[in-house]
């Protein structure tokens, strides 16, 4: 049985910080969480910890923070969507494309991002997340990876493109991805099984308002499945650990007739079903 459904970690009025539970609340917007009283956890632990339950206390929402208050690293894949390998006219990969972020890289799902002056060409991705809640390392093929996945969330692999091209880059995607803040994600952690099957669950990105992204999962090249078995090959993934599993097609780079970078004052929104919305301004 999972230990929560929907998680969040939150301010209350007293600048205490929680994990709650929304149970079957998505949350669309802060504002409609803030004032909301929630069932919290035993404070002090975190939710792969021994010992985390509900402590029978209840708190008020101030402030949604990040869902985790740290990250081990950010595991992520390209070209995972068979519609964005098209756009980017990209042929099919064999295997996953796979690069790291730094834990600098976490932000809450409010948060404003900052450009700095050096990220030139900022662009979005949204990303379905998952969250590792046990260390995992070569697992068997007959083996379950269900006690791995602590939860899903989303989130939005911040790119800023001119430190991806090749000749700056050497085709290498982590550098261009890396700045402070570029990992937003939120507002929720949601267990699989409330979740369900999430290759049904459809994902969009909207800027400023205007829908850029929107797809379902079933369009994923690579299952989470796979991409968690290939990540732990003779290597741990640690408890923690967020794995943004790819972006859809409609990205900023290849939109038509010329790419549409982010500037300041930009806002993104990006929305998985059942997990609920982020929203972060560019400054």
């Amino acid at each position: 049985m999972a230990l929560f459904h929907r998680l969040v970690r939150f301010m209350d009025p007293a600048d205490q910080i929680f994990f709650g539970e929304l149970g079957d609340k998505v949350p669309i917007s802060q504002q409609e969480l803030v004032g909301l009283e929630t069932g919290v956890f035993q404070p002090g632990l975190l939710p792969w910890q021994e010992g985390f339950k509900l402590s029978g206390a209840r708190a008020k929402i101030e402030k949604i923070l990040s869902p985790l208050p740290s990250v081990p690293q950010f595991l992520c894949i390209g070209l995972n969507y068979r519609q964005h390998a098209e756009e980017a006219n990209f042929p099919i990969p064999e295997f996953p494309l796979v690069f790291s972020k730094p834990p600098d890289t976490l932000a809450g799902p409010y948060e404003e991002i900052e450009i700095p002056l050096e990220a030139k060409c900022m662009d979005y991705e949204a990303e379905c997340c998952v969250i590792i809640g046990k260390d995992l390392k070569s697992p068997l093929p007959s083996e379950s990876l269900d006690p791995y996945i602590l939860g899903y969330s989303v989130g939005n692999d911040v790119s800023a493109r001119y430190w991806q091209d090749p000749g700056r880059s050497g085709g290498q995607h982590g550098f261009a991805k890396s700045f402070d803040k570029f990992a937003p994600f939120g507002p929720t952690i949601v267990s699989p099984e409330t979740l369900g099957d999430i290759t049904k669950l459809t994902m969009t990105t909207r800027v400023n308002g205007e829908l850029r992204q929107e797809s379902r999962l079933d369009d994923l090249i690579f299952s989470i499945d796979q991409l968690l078995r290939h990540l732990s090959m003779g290597r741990t993934v640690k408890a923690g650990t967020v794995v943004m599993t790819g972006t859809p097609s409609g990205v900023a780079a290849f939109m038509k007739p010329a790419p549409q970078w982010l500037v300041k004052g930009d806002v993104v929104e990006i929305m998985l079903e059942g997990v609920g919305t982020i929203k972060n301004t560019f400054v």
